[in-house]
């Protein structure tokens, strides 16, 4: 994560819980990645780059297995996220600490059981992806 960013993880675990680091940065990562594969490359206007929860979900989802492959699901557990409204969390985490903008249709409820990480991060050949 960038030293420039300064994080208090005691305010945000009393508000949102335990988030690790690496979660963290991956939902980071993993925004700019959704943004890039639904919008491509836009300067300018960051209304123009909104993702819904659920769009965020399904572009964390392939975020994961591009980074880790068959492991996705055991590294994001690793990490405290196993469930879609683990992302949310840490979404919102940074909505709070001004990392993130949200828009005022954005709730906490739309990243609610997106997809069951068991089916979501399974291999083509129908074997778990743990």
């Amino acid at each position: 994560m960038s030293d420039q960013v300064q994080i208090d993880w005691d305010r945000i675990k009393q508000k949102f819980g335990y988030i690790s680091p690496e979660a963290f940065e991956f939902v980071r990562q993993g925004l700019s990645h959704t943004v890039q594969t639904l919008h491509g490359d836009i300067s300018g206007d960051d209304d123009s780059r909104n993702v819904t929860g659920q769009q965020l979900c399904l572009g964390l989802r392939d975020y994961a297995i591009k980074q880790y492959g068959l492991l996705a699901r055991t590294v994001l557990a690793r990490w405290g996220v196993t469930r879609t409204d683990d992302f949310g969390r840490i979404v919102f985490a940074m909505v709070e600490l001004g990392l993130m903008r949200k828009t005022d249709d954005d709730r906490m409820e739309d990243f609610r059981g997106v997809y069951d990480f068991e089916e979501a991060f399974v291999s083509l050949d129908g074997a778990s992806a743990t």
